[in-house]
């Protein structure tokens, strides 16, 4: 078989990364883009290695009862979103599925407490972020699937309803520039746009916006992060987050504060505790622990995050923010911490952040993380070196992708 080569494949599987897998009768796996489980289809193979192949589903033969028909017109070129083919029900289910996966193949932890995943109340226009890449007419593109190539779009399923309807203005007006970022504040109506662009009545080049979480606001500017998945919704609260000190249990809730209040549910704080908040961004979780913890340190790297950090605590006295990494920084605090919380990037914590931890060894950690297979890893070595994993719980920040967050509870024995 090689590149181009076509066959009918029977699917029994769903990748990590998303695709659909089959074996051949030669039992080459296939990861089949476009194909779901259950199903037979006819794939055109991309890519032919020795142990596996990779394609995209032409045809289908027999389709699974989950299959549904996809929300935008660009699904299956564009490499934003791998599952808008898959019912949203079924998208919750094998994300779950996913996480017990990795931690068992990757950390070994077959019998890790894994909850099923919390879903979004909406699975579209959730995103509050847009990254667009431009074309040399200055069109707004995504990049096309397992490519590098662009391809220019006129909307987008998942982007909130206020950046798609920025999408026509922009077109054209950057022809200088290689991306266009757009950056909305679901609760305050601000937008961050840059670079500068000469719109007409539309302000550009802000140094930074704003966003509100769980009641409390976050300047947040150019290079810094914050979480996407900033749609407000009527929705009742899961329950997974039953922390005593909640008030209500229904009301206006983004997915992004569901994420804040599973971390602060699992810390269980109760006044009097030390809270380091290591990779602690523009202080997310930080300055809501603040509310209900002794003293408060946050660590990040990033500058520019720090200083959205302390602006952000200007009313707060119990809250420090340190610049640098995390492995330079944990062990350094005046007194032992009561609990870390750990949001670290994709790929996932550093050896020495680790080491460190154990052997500082804080009674509570709490892992956020926005990739299983690095978690698995991480909760491995914490699990080895005397924590006990108490609880998984998945969150889906990411409906149509094949992307997972996990919150992690872990004891010292």
């Amino acid at each position: 078989m090689k590149p181009g080569d076509t066959l009918e494949l029977a699917l029994t599987d769903l990748s990590y990364l998303g695709g659909a897998v089959g074996r051949t009768d030669e039992n080459l796996a296939v990861f089949a883009s476009g194909g779901l489980p259950g199903e037979t289809v006819v794939v055109r193979l991309d890519d032919v290695r020795r142990r596996f192949g990779r394609g995209h589903v032409i045809d289908v033969l027999t389709e699974s009862p989950e299959r549904v028909s996809p929300s935008c017109p660009y699904f299956g070129e564009c490499g934003g979103c791998q599952w808008q083919h898959l019912s949203y029900p079924a998208q919750v289910r094998w994300k779950t599925e996913m996480v017990r996966r990795q931690l068992q193949r990757i950390g070994h932890l077959a019998d890790a407490p894994v909850r099923p995943m919390i879903g979004a109340a909406c699975p579209w226009s959730y995103r509050n972020q847009a990254r667009f890449s431009l074309d040399p007419r200055g069109q707004l593109c995504f990049t096309r699937f397992q490519s590098r190539h662009l391809l220019p779009i006129a909307t987008c399923a998942i982007m909130q309803p206020e950046i798609v309807s920025l999408m026509p203005r922009l077109q054209g007006v950057a022809v200088k520039s290689h991306q266009v970022v757009v950056r909305y504040g679901s609760r305050t109506g601000e937008y961050l746009i840059s670079p500068k662009l000469a719109v007409p009545d539309l302000d550009t080049d802000q140094d930074n916006y704003h966003e509100v979480l769980l009641g409390r606001r976050y300047r947040v500017s150019q290079p810094s992060f914050f979480q996407v998945n900033t749609r407000v919704d009527e929705r009742e609260l899961p329950d997974a987050i039953s922390a005593r000190w909640l008030s209500r249990r229904s009301g206006q809730f983004s997915q992004a504060e569901l994420l804040a209040l599973l971390v602060l549910d699992r810390l269980d704080l109760a006044g009097h505790e030390l809270v380091v908040d290591a990779y602690s961004g523009v202080g997310t979780f930080a300055l809501l622990a603040a509310e209900r913890a002794r003293r408060v340190i946050g660590i990040e790297e990033a500058r520019c995050a720090v200083l959205d950090a302390e602006h952000n605590a200007a009313d707060v006295d119990n809250v420090r923010f340190l610049t640098g990494r995390t492995e330079d920084l944990l062990g350094t605090t005046d007194e032992t911490p009561d609990a870390v919380i750990l949001d670290p990037s994709r790929v996932g914590c550093a050896p020495a952040v680790l080491e460190t931890l154990l052997r500082v060894r804080p009674p509570t950690v709490v892992y956020v993380s926005c990739d299983p297979a690095t978690l698995a890893r991480d909760l491995a070595s914490l699990c080895e070196g005397g924590y006990l994993l108490e609880d998984v719980q998945p969150i889906d920040m990411f409906p149509q992708t094949h992307h997972v967050e996990t919150v992690s509870l872990l004891r010292d024995r």
